[in-house]
């Protein structure tokens, strides 16, 4: 089976796309997932996102980590809203289906603007932070993260005996009042990945507890991203907006068979 897909990333968080509004895609082969996300064998990405119709929004999101699980990926959203708007299936605004519930956002100035879900409130756990922003984060500040260990540590935290379902792991160090560095271990692809919306958005969150400022700049080794909230009587987090760039790297058709996964770009 031939199938079309497009290359997208937001801050160097990378997405296969497909529109799949015809449904040929099957959701029940998970291995197809791994192998087209496979950096050697297949096109390579951090995930693969489907783009799919649904009579109460305006598309659903059906989104894969690069080994076949699913959860929230606020880049990934992001992602799946330039893509939509490529597809000509929304204009400049749009509400979809997400695994967490639905989402508003918009394209503004070349960005897109991600209205994030439910959020939990920030808990410490030992020293550090848990954050649930659609997907789960445990966040730890550092210094010196240019040169923190990690893999080596988000591996470790990930498969803790405390997440028995695994966690992502986000390092934060303060540049100043306004900004702070994120750099992610990311479950599912089981490494670091370059930037994570659902992370850099716990990150901000966590961040913003001890800061009256409601827009954070993040910095990530792939590029900057913004997160702009309010705060509730009771001190909760309302209208989270991830926003940030979601830009098409190239397109091109996958050869889908039981044996491998060929790729022609262009």
């Amino acid at each position: 089976m031939t199938l079309s897909f497009y290359k997208y990333q937001g801050t160097g968080n990378d997405f296969v796309m497909i529109d799949d509004r015809l449904e040929r895609f099957d959701l029940d082969d998970l291995s197809t997932v791994s192998k087209i996300c496979d950096r050697k064998f297949g096109v390579g990405s951090d995930g693969l996102i489907l783009i799919r119709n649904h009579p109460e929004y305006d598309f659903e999101m059906i989104y894969y980590n690069a080994d076949g699980s699913q959860s929230m990926c606020g880049n990934g959203a992001r992602c799946a809203v330039a893509f939509s708007h490529l597809l000509g299936i929304i204009g400049l605004e749009t509400s979809f289906l997400a695994i967490d519930g639905g989402h508003k956002a918009k394209i503004v100035d070349g960005k897109v603007e991600l209205l994030m879900g439910e959020i939990s409130k920030p808990k410490e756990v030992e020293g550090d932070v848990f954050i649930n922003t659609g997907s789960p984060h445990h966040l730890r500040k550092v210094e010196q993260i240019r040169d923190y260990p990690v893999v080596e540590e988000g591996s470790r935290i990930r498969y803790s005996e405390r997440y028995p379902e695994g966690t992502n792991v986000n390092f934060v160090e303060a540049i100043d009042e306004n900004e702070i560095f994120v750099r992610t271990y990311e479950r599912g692809v089981e490494n670091e990945t370059l930037s994570c919306g659902t992370g850099v958005t716990a990150a901000a969150l966590a961040f913003g507890t001890k800061n009256p400022n409601q827009t954070v700049a993040i910095k990530t080794l792939g590029g900057d991203l913004a997160v702009r909230y309010s705060l509730n009587e009771d001190h909760e987090f309302e209208d989270v907006w991830l926003i940030g760039p979601a830009e098409k790297v190239f397109e091109g058709t996958l050869e889908l068979n039981e044996e491998s996964v060929a790729e022609q770009s262009h």
